[in-house]
């Protein structure tokens, strides 16, 4: 005989559950398909079929005659928006009712990272912003480029050593430019060396380092699941985004850092000494745990979205070659004009590159999502009379991935065409349709140096070698699954060699 409790309670569990999946259609918003009980849409998310991102861009695409889609996290109200004056209101126009951003961090499981202000709003994000801001400015920008040309030289070195045992040197795009950009990170941001262009691996080389945070692998999948889409979960679980001993590692560093530096009197230009400059002006003690959260926030945004954009960008350059002829003829052109030197201004003028850049990002971001998190009730209208009163709490979601490959917006989508960010028909890309580095107040603040550092890198690479695509690159490209930020399943593998 079944227990009268246990069929009352679940009585109550279907009146729940039926009520929360019915707010959306009570409501008139369309809903995306493939709604289970319990879980919502996120079922694939949570069996590894497909990413966040791409789940993302198949509800925009599945909702092609709507301006918005309903879906449900778990139970928790989530809305895509799909027109660019929506994208408009959430990321810029009306930033104060959505400028939350899903993501949210333990502080007592990850407390360098809970500082970072992609983590944060309010205050605490208002004051990370403005340090970021201060560091990334014209000055101290021209600044860190003197780090980032020591580490191309060492990365043209790395190459020639290579190179010496193989006129064509096969290797995967994103684990080569990983060594580029964890190098960077090192000295440019720590003033120290990272150990990633070196013959023989290092322990706390700042690419392996990386790679132990946020290389694509199964466990780091589930984990990040729970993370950042089970909070209430993780209360419990305790787990960690940031392995113990990277928090331990950035800790000495820094502490190591500020006593050599307290002892000497030869002034360092790189992130640190900024971060510790501002601390000192504002004329208070200097803060160690909040260097070290700014350190490690320059780490997680310098070395992973950077890499992964110049991965396909080599890869777009791998395939494309006349359009590698071409990126390459501006770059030997362009020093030659700069006395045969890399430098801050001669980066400045190469424009092709920028548009090759723009084009690889609008085919594949690194980041192929946004999630705002709404902090205040408000009233969203798309074109299409849809009428949404959007209450907080509801997570409101842009598709980066779905904007860059809409025809609607991109005429041949599938094709790459840098012509498109040229001069004259850039000033034709709809607004909002085009936000690899998202839009508005939250805008990645790293930008200037990110494209700082792509662009160094690119240049070194294209005045002395040539890119050929190799078979074991898989084609067509599909995206990983297990990762939140876009990676190729195989990886992109190309054959480098002399020119």
């Amino acid at each position: 005989m079944v227990c009268p409790l246990f069929v009352g309670a679940l009585a109550l569990v279907v009146v729940y559950l039926v009520n929360k999946y019915s707010y959306w259609k009570k409501r008139g918003i369309p809903v995306a398909r493939g709604l289970l009980p319990c879980v919502g849409h996120m079922l694939p998310v949570f069996v590894l079929k497909m990413s966040g991102s791409e789940m993302a861009r198949q509800m925009y695409n599945d909702a092609r005659n709507s301006s918005m889609v309903g879906f449900y996290k778990l139970t928790t109200l989530g809305l895509l928006i799909r027109e660019p004056r929506l994208v408009k209101t959430v990321l810029q126009s009306n930033f104060s009712s959505f400028h939350a951003n899903q993501s949210s961090i333990q502080a007592d499981v990850d407390p360098l990272v809970a500082k970072d202000p992609t983590f944060n709003y309010g205050d605490v994000w208002a004051n990370g912003r403005k340090r970021l801001a201060f560091a990334f400015s014209g000055a101290r920008l021209k600044m860190l480029f003197v780090a980032v040309c020591g580490v191309c030289k060492k990365f043209e070195d790395y190459l020639e050593r290579r190179l010496k045992s193989n006129a064509k040197h096969e290797v995967e795009l994103k684990s080569l430019f990983s060594r580029f950009t964890g190098e960077v990170v090192a000295n440019a941001g720590f003033g120290i060396e990272g150990y990633c262009l070196e013959d023989e691996p290092n322990l706390e080389s700042f690419d392996l380092i990386g790679k132990s945070i946020l290389e694509p692998t199964l466990i780091h999948a589930l984990a990040n699941i729970i993370i950042f889409f089970i909070p209430m979960l993780n209360r419990v679980l305790k787990i960690s985004f940031i392995p113990t001993r990277v928090d331990k590692l950035v800790r000495r560093i820094v502490t190591e850092n500020l006593e050599l530096r307290r002892k000497s009197s030869t002034t360092r230009n790189d992130f640190l000494q900024t971060m510790i400059e501002m601390q000192k002006s504002e004329g208070g003690k200097l803060d160690e745990e909040l260097i070290a959260a700014d350190q490690l926030s320059f780490f997680l945004n310098g070395y992973e979205t950077s890499s992964i954009t110049l991965s396909f960008v080599g890869f777009q350059l791998a395939v494309h070659q006349d359009v590698q002829r071409r990126l390459r003829d501006e770059v030997l052109s362009t020093i030659a004009r700069h006395g045969g030197t890399v430098t801050f201004d001669a980066l400045k003028e190469m424009t092709y590159m920028d548009r090759v850049i723009n084009e690889s990002q609008r085919l594949y971001p690194a980041v192929g999502t946004l999630i705002k998190v709404c902090t205040e009730e408000f009233v969203l209208e798309g074109s299409d009379g849809l009428r949404c009163r959007v209450v907080p709490g509801t997570k409101v979601v842009v598709s980066i991935h779905g904007l860059h490959m809409d025809p609607e917006y991109w005429a041949n989508p599938e094709v790459f065409d840098p012509e498109r960010f040229s001069n004259e028909r850039k000033q034709s890309i709809e607004k909002m349709t085009f936000i690899p580095f998202s839009e508005g107040p939250r805008m990645c603040a790293g930008m200037v140096m990110a494209l700082l550092q792509m662009k160094a890198c690119l240049a070194t690479l294209l005045r002395s070698y040539k890119l050929e695509l190799s078979s074991k690159t898989r084609l067509p490209l599909k995206l990983s699954p297990s990762h939140f930020f876009s990676s190729p399943i195989g990886g992109l593998w190309v054959h480098v060699s002399k020119i």
